[in-house]
């Protein structure tokens, strides 16, 4: 692969999460997040987009949003489940993706706001059609997903380098 080829990034915030009497990271997703995330998982199949790495935060709330989410996916990616992403801001969110391997193209991250919301932000340089505006007026719910388009390596990824592409969430 090429690194003038574009790549993508797909920033898809966790399912709507129960409140058990249980550490933060420990809880799992709320009936309604069930059935979000299976129909996130269903949109993001959808988009067509070949992921070859899923990285996803070690929350089980985020753990559990991507099992749903994946098994609507007609392959799975190689999946990391990476600690540095719970309650990352949006620095620590480009540090991570910016050690993605070179040969994935298309990568998907599974975490928690206010730093996927934040990210998506600071990314995206431009947008396409109404993407920006619609995830302005939503903000990022949970099970909301963002995609973003950009040339060049990882390690070269930046704020305001990417294009806003797609925007999606459950209420849309």
């Amino acid at each position: 692969m090429s690194v003038a080829e574009p790549r993508r990034i797909v920033l898809f915030r966790h399912a709507k999460a129960d409140w058990p009497q249980v550490s933060d990271h420990e809880r799992p997703l709320a009936d309604r997040g069930r059935t979000d995330a299976a129909i996130a998982g269903r949109r993001l199949a959808d988009t067509g987009i070949p992921f070859d790495l899923a990285l996803c935060s070690t929350a089980a709330r985020t753990r559990e949003t991507w099992k749903l989410a994946v098994h609507e996916f007609p392959h799975r990616p190689k999946t990391v489940y990476e600690e540095r992403l719970y309650e990352a801001s949006p620095g620590e969110l480009i540090a991570v993706l910016n050690e993605s391997p070179d040969d994935a193209q298309d990568v998907l991250l599974i975490g928690h706001n206010p730093g996927i919301q934040g990210l998506a932000e600071v990314l995206a340089g431009q947008a396409e059609g109404e993407a920006r505006a619609r995830m302005t007026e939503r903000g990022f719910p949970t099970a909301a997903f963002a995609v973003l388009s950009f040339d060049g390596s990882w390690k070269s990824l930046e704020p305001g380098v990417t294009t806003l592409i797609d925007y999606w969430a459950p209420t849309e």
